[in-house]
């Protein structure tokens, strides 16, 4: 589902498109609504620039249960390519 945000919300805020992506997905991860994966994803960063940008503002990252399937399922899926 798209979502459009207006040129002048992003303005009012001071934010690009790509950091707005980011400052949404640092919010949903630290709120535990989205997994490490999904954040990531959102943002459109790899996961270890996603894990730098947790670190330097001191988010913890949970890795529990339901992240571990979901990196299975990827390297699941890698391996079948």
């Amino acid at each position: 589902m798209p979502v459009t945000i207006t040129d002048d919300v992003l303005a009012a805020a001071h934010l690009s498109e790509p950091e707005l992506r980011r400052e949404l997905a640092v919010a949903l991860f630290r709120e535990e609504r989205l997994t490490l994966g999904q954040a990531s994803r959102l943002a459109e960063m790899d996961q270890l620039t996603f894990q730098a940008v947790l670190a330097d503002r001191q988010i913890p990252i949970h890795y529990g249960v339901d992240e571990f399937r979901e990196d299975l399922r990827t390297l699941e899926t890698l391996d079948r390519r």
